[in-house]
């Protein structure tokens, strides 16, 4: 058993890592295409952030390791998280390189989900917690919208009347702070959803009783994070950050402030969200209202039939895994 979870940790990170090139690099991807931030200076922002975000709330990590499923009224909880974790991490692996900004969010929650249903059957699924997760993650994104359209209304308004080089200044500017506060949004509600793997997998092998996130889980998970941001993130900000729409610094802080607002608000109600969906639907909302026609739709189109089809993909190779694992 202690193998297994020893396992489970590693892989934990692994999933982490991959998580950082996927989703922290979105909390950047604006500032680093406006310019307002270098790629350096925004990685070690994004990750220092990254880890004051995740040790300051918990409240996520134990929506996902307790409301998808009881850890310890499952068989196999340990191989569970296993099975989870593989299929996470081949769906992160194979969108990265496609450069196609999916949801590590969506995949560890549908590998989770497919995995207790592979080891347990249906019975075993949580299905009020469940639903409660699935409706922040498809909620989210749309209020993201909705929002980005408003604020750049509103700066439109504000701003319209002067020329383009004086109105982008400030918001370069305002950017190196909201790159910042986008980073430590992300930690508090991405951060959170390994964590909450970890724990679950810690009860499920009778290492602990509660659903607390020890202190050193937060810390390795946080640190993982940061080091994928920095070494693999380039292909999904060039997604999120160009092929979308041409981001200046005002739409950019349009983007940042809206995605910030978004993850804090679900984090507070210790809901986990998708920041690739919010960050990208924040993006649509601010181009949408700056200029529909710039937005480009046929990217735009790719990443929500991404987020369609994560949950279910990873659900089903988690599925197929647990039984392999239990032969």
């Amino acid at each position: 058993m202690t193998i297994v979870i020893v396992l489970i940790v590693l892989l934990a990170l692994c999933f982490d890592f991959t998580n950082g090139f996927h989703d922290t690099a979105n909390a950047i991807a604006t500032s680093v295409s406006t310019r307002a931030l270098s790629p350096r200076a925004a990685v070690l922002l994004a990750g220092s952030m990254n880890l004051v975000g995740a040790l300051t709330f918990t409240g996520v990590a134990k929506t996902i390791g307790g409301q998808i499923a009881n850890p310890l009224a499952i068989q196999h909880g340990t191989l569970v998280v296993l099975a989870a974790l593989v299929a996470a991490i081949g769906w992160n692996l194979l969108t990265w390189y496609f450069g196609i900004p999916s949801s590590s969010s969506h995949a560890l929650i549908g590998g989770l989900a497919g995995a207790v249903v592979g080891a347990d059957g249906l019975r075993a699924i949580d299905y009020h917690g469940f639903t409660s997760i699935i409706e922040a993650l498809v909620i989210s994104p749309l209020i993201a919208f909705a929002l980005g359209f408003v604020i750049m209304g509103i700066f439109r308004v504000l701003f319209g009347g002067m020329s383009p080089h004086r109105a982008n200044r400030p918001f370069r500017t305002l950017q190196c702070f909201s790159a910042a506060a986008q980073a430590f949004m992300h930690g508090t509600n991405d951060a959170q959803k390994t964590m909450g793997v970890i724990t679950f997998a810690l009860i499920a092998g009778g290492l602990q009783s509660t659903m607390n996130v020890p202190l050193w889980v937060k810390i390795l998970c946080a640190l993982a994070m940061g080091v994928g941001t920095a070494t693999g993130g380039w292909r999904i900000i060039k997604t999120v950050g160009s092929k979308i729409i041409r981001i200046e610094p005002i739409n950019g802080f349009a983007s940042d402030l809206t995605s910030s607002a978004i993850i804090f608000g679900f984090t507070l109600l210790k809901l986990p969200v998708s920041s690739t969906h919010v960050i990208s639907s924040a993006i649509m909302g601010t181009g949408t209202a700056k200029r529909a026609n710039q937005v480009h739709w046929g990217v735009a189109g790719r990443i929500v039939v991404a987020w369609l089809i994560t949950i279910p993909i990873s659900a089903c190779l988690a599925a197929v895994l647990i039984r392999l694992f239990l032969l």
